[in-house]
């Protein structure tokens, strides 16, 4: 997986933890620097650990079914774009977003990196260089996550839905990628 395809993937799996930062930062009635960067320390570590986690279960199973990766990777990044495009037409606000404590955050960055964890799993049959894959991961959702909160403290709600669709939109075409590759069409 080449480096813009990769960042493009990391940028797409931080959607949802910049959405729901965007919701810490309207709780917020003044910039704090620390929620901000706890945000980036929740979402960016999950979304670097799940991958990680995702990788080393796909090993296990990748003599099984390396006919069939590249469907299997299409159909999870399309059915996780899929889900989250579905989520930003949702009314619902992420329950208890004005918290920060330890218990909420840990909830919340499950909640916005399962998507990871099945990406995990077709880099392992992509043969993805995973150190390297984690870490881009990760430091663009923290990324993600500490603007996230400043633009929800100054700008409100205002972007957290076309994020959301963006995110899942290129989840989609990297999944469509990687299928046509596989298929000789690109």
């Amino acid at each position: 997986m080449d480096f813009l395809t990769l960042l493009s993937l990391a940028i797409a799996l931080s959607m949802d933890a910049f959405s729901v930062s965007i919701c810490k930062g309207l709780t917020t009635k003044k910039f704090s620097f620390k929620t901000a960067i706890l945000c980036g320390v929740w979402f960016g570590g999950f979304q670097a650990l799940m991958p990680l986690i995702g990788y080393f279960l796909g090993e296990q199973f990748e003599s099984l079914i390396t006919n069939i990766d590249h469907w299997i990777a299409f159909g999870l990044l399309f059915l996780i774009g899929a889900n989250m495009i579905y989520e930003a037409f949702k009314d619902e606000e992420t329950e208890n977003s004005n918290k920060n404590d330890a218990k909420t955050m840990f909830l919340l960055a499950i909640a916005t990196s399962i998507d990871a964890l099945a990406i995990g799993v077709t880099f392992a049959f992509l043969q993805v260089n995973i150190w390297t894959s984690i870490l881009i991961i990760g430091v663009t959702t923290f990324i993600f996550s500490f603007a996230g909160v400043a633009i929800g403290n100054f700008f409100g709600s205002k972007y957290s839905k076309p994020a959301s669709i963006i995110g899942g939109v290129i989840l989609i075409l990297i999944g469509t990628k990687i299928l046509l590759e596989h298929l000789g069409v690109l």
